[in-house]
């Protein structure tokens, strides 16, 4: 047992380095320093955001890049995001749309997502959820990246923000899981070797996730993809997304993963109900059709993280072993909350914020198996987990 926790914590660390080292920063550009400044369409689908909406639109609407537009879809909510949008005021380049009933063998995001990037004017798509709120440089930023980069998408993470017990001991998983098993070094060291497009399509594609939190295309990427329409049926669509670019990286198209935490903020939920349900959403569709890699993630995140807090208990040198991994567990928690902000509750009360999270997975499972996934008041009967 102790040789299967420090190979898993020995991969974390190893892991965690080379991502600390790879993961480009999303950093404001000075006004007036872009090449050429096209038009970005900046795309908030909102289902029941009432609480949120305003925020996030009042702060698009102060960037200081010099072309932008904003579209916000009004997915059918049943709050009241309709009114906080019309008391936003009017603006010339603010536009919202009414959500068209959903179509057989769509999410509700992906649906209003394909929406609002028809109706798109720019050369630059820029989906944010309704949850995020951003500094004035953000759209500049993103557009800067792109540039040095020479990206199809730029994919960027925001500082979580959180409030609530469940919140500090649960949201923090997401990026300290990112930090230690994905494996973003590696697509970064792949970037303009000549002989990628050797390398299996399949293989690339596993290397690619998004964050929908905030997307930013170049529009013939987009499409060229499929959009969201190509990935229609999937509820974890920012991961399927960021796939199919990584996937095309043998044609020059290139996916690029960046830390927006000093220009973006996001609450993702607030009370013990929504950090169920929507962590509930995406734990077993991200692994798409691999059940087989979902139980074993799941077993090595057990074996790594919690497995540790039993064998401290043990005596002899078993005992004194578990300390000792137990202490690298608190070390990689506190080093990825250092780095990305995040709430020291979490930290500190780990094993009851990793078992909680282990159970959302099995509850997603579980919702998986019956068909039963729902999000924002729909159910999704069908366990659909790939493109369509």
């Amino acid at each position: 047992m102790h040789a299967a926790v420090w190979a898993g914590l020995g991969g974390s660390a190893v892991g965690m380095q080379l991502n600390l080292v790879t993961l480009r920063v999303l950093s404001r550009m000075v006004p007036g320093r872009w090449r050429e400044p096209g038009m970005v369409s900046i795309l908030v689908p909102a289902r029941n955001e009432a609480r949120n909406i305003r925020a996030c639109v009042e702060s698009l609407l102060g960037q200081d890049y010099p072309r932008w537009e904003i579209l916000v879809l009004n997915d059918h909510s049943t709050d009241d995001t309709a009114g906080e949008l019309q008391r936003i005021g009017t603006d010339s380049r603010l536009r919202v749309l009414e959500g068209k009933p959903l179509p057989e063998g769509w999410t509700g995001k992906n649906w209003a997502c394909h929406q609002l990037a028809e109706a798109a004017c720019g050369e630059y798509l820029f989906f944010t959820d309704a949850d995020t709120v951003h500094g004035a440089g953000m759209v500049g930023a993103l557009v800067g990246e792109m540039e040095r980069s020479g990206a199809g998408l730029v994919s960027a993470w925001p500082r979580l923000d959180t409030g609530s017990w469940a919140e500090r001991l649960v949201v923090p998983l997401l990026p300290f899981a990112a930090l230690v098993w994905y494996p973003g070094w590696v697509l970064e060291g792949l970037r303009g070797v000549p002989w990628v497009g050797r390398v299996p399509k399949e293989w690339l594609r596993s290397l690619g996730a998004a964050n929908g939190q905030v997307m930013f295309f170049k529009r013939s990427v987009y499409w060229g993809i499929g959009g969201h329409a190509g990935v229609r049926g999937h509820l974890v669509e920012d991961v399927a997304l960021g796939r199919a670019v990584a996937g095309r990286m043998g044609e020059g198209l290139f996916l690029v993963n960046c830390d927006a935490g000093e220009l973006s903020r996001c609450r993702m939920y607030r009370t013990f109900s929504e950090v169920w349900e929507g962590f509930s959403k995406n734990a077993r569709p991200v692994f798409e059709g691999a059940a087989g890699g979902f139980f074993a993630m799941g077993t090595v995140h057990f074996a790594a993280y919690l497995l540790p807090f039993f064998l401290a208990w043990g005596g002899g040198w078993s005992g004194v072993l578990g300390c000792w991994e137990v202490g690298l567990v608190y070390l990689l928690r506190a080093a990825a909350a250092l780095r990305f902000g995040n709430s020291w509750l979490g930290v500190v009360l780990h094993p009851v914020g990793y078992a909680l999270g282990l159970l959302i997975g099995l509850n997603s499972w579980v919702w998986s198996w019956r068909g039963r996934l729902r999000w924002k008041g729909r159910v999704y009967r069908e366990s659909r987990f790939r493109e369509s």
